[in-house]
């Protein structure tokens, strides 16, 4: 009988994808039945299906921190999520559930405890979030991308997607420049706010397109659905998503971009040299996110504040007008490394399950 799991991480690409990473892993090399959990809400709507996986909704139940007076709504919603859920680790006949916080984790966690569920609980920000932290207190097993994330838990890092940086034939980079319209001969930029796009990338970038053209360069933005689209030049080709990831770091020379956890990881695996922009909302965590790198000589951060096309310009035309440094810092990326951690916590998950149910064989 195949194993059967269920990943929850749901709302933004940042929760999404490591879970998809493991479930791929699940999916492909262990021959599990993988189910992932989500919101009507959510980017998972698009990616999880787009993946291969079945999704099933349930209601999200946010968290108003800043309208006080909606929290006496969220134990209503709560209790009717998790028996969404429930009902879902039933129907699924679930073994484990592995969950990456966002909207649906808490629910998730919450249900399989419930049902005596075993359920693994990956926090892949430098600080831990509400859903996960509550995970690892109900009795999940905790797992952190870095140390001092304050959630417990063995440091793993973070889990990317099988293939990611992987490239052997051309076949990936040989789609993008054919997808994209890109010319073979010239570095490419890849530019991108993450799964929302970001405006003062957007705007920053605005400004410096031509001198980077000049230069020689070509530019590969994804600008974000619920942006504007940007003004065409030559040499630069702007979509509102990118859905083919790997044929974009197949394509890019380096990056520009937010610093979220799993952005930061894909890039990594990638090898490509990066511009962090860590958002200057929350608590710093995306700054957290890639300080290693920008220590280590492998990325440059420019504050969200100090955002100009002069700043943006100068930083992109330095490392790529010089192929030098553009091999030092993949040789320093490369000295980082992303390992093998989805295919670790994929197994870790498949030996549970054999160990639970030869117990439970042993027990009748």
């Amino acid at each position: 009988m195949a194993p059967s799991v269920v990943v929850a991480g749901g709302g933004t690409a940042g929760h999404i994808e490591p879970a998809l990473a493991v479930g791929e892993v699940l999916r492909d090399a262990h021959n599990a039945n993988v189910v992932a959990l989500g919101t009507e809400r959510g980017l998972e709507t698009s990616i999880v299906p787009a993946r291969g996986f079945e999704l099933r909704l349930i209601d999200p139940v946010p968290i108003p921190r800043s309208k006080p007076w909606l929290l006496a709504g969220v134990p209503f919603k709560l209790n009717k999520s998790v028996s969404q859920t429930r009902r879902i680790l039933k129907d699924t006949g679930a073994q484990a559930v592995f969950g990456t916080g966002g909207y649906v984790a808490a629910p998730a966690y919450l249900a399989a405890r419930s049902l005596g569920i075993p359920f693994y609980v990956l926090e892949t920000n430098a600080l831990a979030g509400m859903a996960n932290k509550l995970g690892v207190r109900l009795g999940g097993t905790g797992f952190n991308a870095v140390a001092n994330s304050g959630m417990p838990g063995d440091v793993v890092g973070i889990p990317v997607r099988p293939g990611v940086g992987v490239d052997p034939d051309g076949a990936k980079a040989e789609r993008g420049l054919k997808m994209w319209n890109l010319d073979p001969d010239r570095k490419t930029l890849l530019v991108t706010g993450g799964s929302q796009g970001a405006v003062r990338i957007n705007e920053a970038l605005a400004g410096a397109v031509e001198r980077l053209v000049a230069d020689g360069f070509q530019i590969l933005h994804a600008y974000g659905r619920k942006n504007d689209a940007p003004a065409a030049h030559e040499h630069y080709t702007a979509v509102p998503y990118i859905d083919d990831m790997e044929a974009a770091y197949a394509v890019a020379d380096m990056v520009v971009c937010r610093s979220g956890a799993m952005t930061v990881a894909e890039n990594s695996a990638a090898s490509l040299p990066a511009v962090y922009v860590p958002l200057p909302h929350g608590n710093g965590e995306q700054g957290l996110n890639s300080a290693h790198l920008v220590s280590a000589g492998a990325a440059v951060r420019i504050d969200d504040a100090a955002l100009t096309p002069e700043s943006l310009y100068t930083a992109v035309s330095e490392i790529l007008g010089d192929d030098t440094r553009l091999a030092d810092m993949r040789a320093a990326l490369a000295q980082s490394g992303a390992g093998n951690v989805a295919e670790d916590l994929a197994a870790r998950i498949i030996h549970d399950i054999a160990s639970n149910t030869d117990q439970a064989v042993g027990s009748k």
